[in-house]
């Protein structure tokens, strides 16, 4: 793992020589579903393993393995995989971690399809899944047991912003005989490297910002090579299928080479329209990470370079004056997924966390009325614009 360069040098250039790809500015894509041996020993080799080499691409693809490496060295990890989706990053991770009767203790807020994985595949096969409030490290001392074999949580989460502490949380996890699972997704390895703060395993929708620009599904995983082996080997190829493309994995690439500029606009307008959105009188609440008055601001600013680029807030009207605003944007679209140049805005109760009954969404702190923003790539001053177009302003205000 190469880190003397810095982020966005690594980002365009790690693991990549044009001179040995006949001058290549821009890497080959490998669009081969099988790979020819040049004999069969050889080929006996390499599936005992005791030869490097691709075999089949439902293992690994050079496309994919050059976007593995870049990702890892992102990450600060030393192996990394790619995969078909984020779900499929997810479910092949924890398939290959997790047996029946293991525990999975987890923070109160999931994104609603890994909640519904959690609640609905690995405790339908006997493994115990328990919610805790990880924005407090100390909820896991107790919490903690014999059978706990992965911690696992998101930060910032989605959609509601909670942060967790990932180097006291992984402290007390490991020292438990916990491995500690983290989604990146939000932060990205430009804003929070969770393994240089003590996670063993960081997961990514690479869909969002890693991509970047709305176009493609898929997920990455990194670790230890010894863990991303496994869970290669194991919950990809055997368990899940779940096998990124690779036309897939170039668009991810391309993508890797804006990240950072695309990040700090992302950010910089982000802060802009939380502060703006934070003194509208028709708002109530904003969850913001880089607000002073956001609960784990301290936190935000010991883990994230930047405070991201996710927003959640809530009307004081509530869910029927949100809905209205929603549909009174005329730039900012109503649609899920994030991290893409659009703005983007979604209602998670009736949308992405569906997953969760009323009762399960009021448990796990995900209001009615809670609305998320992604915020793009256009002219901050445009973005502001149509949401003030689009909020209501109170009676009294309206009428000076």
């Amino acid at each position: 793992m190469n880190t003397s360069k810095g982020f966005a040098t690594r980002a365009i250039h790690h693991a990549y020589n044009p001179q040995d790809n006949e001058g290549s500015l821009t890497p080959p894509l490998h669009l081969t579903s099988t790979f020819a041996f040049e004999s069969a020993e050889a080929g006996g080799e390499m599936f005992a393993g005791e030869r490097q080499g691709h075999i089949y691409s439902r293992i690994s693809n050079p496309t994919c393995d050059l976007l593995e490496q870049r990702i890892a060295t992102l990450e600060g990890a030393e192996a990394g995989l790619a995969l078909a989706s984020g779900m499929g990053a997810i479910t092949a991770t924890l398939w290959t971690l997790l047996s029946p009767g293991d525990e999975v203790i987890v923070d109160k807020t999931l994104y609603g399809c890994t909640f519904a994985y959690m609640q609905h595949g690995l405790a339908k096969w006997g493994v115990k899944i328990t919610h805790i409030d990880l924005t407090e490290a100390e909820n896991l001392r107790g919490a903690i047991s014999e059978k706990t074999r992965v911690v696992y949580f998101e930060t910032p989460a989605n959609p509601n912003m909670r942060l967790v502490d990932i180097a006291a949380v992984s402290a007390i996890a490991h020292a438990g005989g916990a491995s500690v699972v983290v989604d990146n997704t939000y932060a990205t390895p430009y804003l929070t490297r969770p393994i240089e703060h003590g996670a063993d395993i960081v997961v990514h929708s690479a869909t969002k910002y890693l991509g970047g620009h709305g176009d493609v599904v898929a997920g990455l995983v990194v670790g230890t090579l010894e863990q991303v082996t496994d869970i290669r080997i194991v919950g990809m190829k055997d368990m899940t299928g779940a096998v990124m493309a690779p036309f897939n994995a170039m668009l991810i690439l391309r993508g890797l080479k804006t990240l950072a500029l695309r990040m700090d606009r992302h950010c910089a307008s982000a802060l802009t329209v939380a502060q703006w959105l934070e003194a509208h009188p028709s708002v109530g609440v904003v969850h913001f990470p880089g607000l002073e008055r956001f609960p784990q601001y301290d936190t935000a600013k010991r883990q994230m370079s930047q405070a991201g680029a996710m927003i959640a807030f809530e009307l004081n009207g509530g869910l029927e004056e949100g809905r209205a605003m929603m549909n009174r944007l005329k730039l900012i679209q109503r649609a899920v997924s994030l991290g893409d140049a659009e703005t983007l805005i979604q209602h998670p109760a009736s949308m992405t966390h569906s997953t969760y009954t009323p009762e399960e969404r009021a448990v796990h702190g995900i209001s009615d009325g809670l609305i998320r923003l992604s915020v793009g790539l256009e002219e901050v001053e445009d973005i502001l614009a149509d949401l003030a177009q689009s909020l209501p302003m109170p009676a009294d205000i309206a009428a000076e």
